[in-house]
């Protein structure tokens, strides 16, 4: 993952690129996230465990973050005699690309204001002379 802005810009990235940009994710989380869209019909943690050949609580971590960022949706199926358990699917890719754009317009409007804040504390044109330059 770069280290800052400027090497994002520089790297060769996919639109994939995106939920570690924009979201930190992890390659599991990618990888999770991969096989949901993948599956055709929603998934449990186990049949998502086993597809990226993981244990079934790393996984349930990644799908976790996953949910928490809206790229995916949880599902709860309840058994005829009682219980349930919960399947996952995607979220509509133009809800989660209207979530990142609107995520990216609030980035750019406060990089907007710290710029702002940088220019003036360092302005020196506006600083007050100081008494030896007097």
């Amino acid at each position: 993952m770069p280290d800052s802005m400027a090497e994002y810009l520089r790297a060769d990235m996919d639109c994939e690129g995106l939920l570690e940009c924009i979201h930190g994710f992890r390659d599991l989380d990618r990888e999770c996230f991969g096989v949901i869209v993948d599956g055709g019909a929603p998934l449990t943690i186990d049949e998502i465990a086993a597809e990226v050949d993981r244990e079934r609580s790393t996984v349930y971590r990644a799908v976790q973050r996953l949910l928490r960022t809206g790229f995916v949706q949880r599902e709860q199926i309840n058994y005829d005699q009682g219980g349930y358990y919960h399947v996952f699917r995607p979220t509509d890719p133009e809800v989660v690309a209207d979530e990142m754009q609107r995520m990216l317009n609030d980035w750019y409007a406060k990089m907007g204001q710290l710029i702002g804040e940088f220019r003036r504390k360092y302005d020196t044109s506006q600083q007050p002379a100081t008494a030896a330059e007097s």
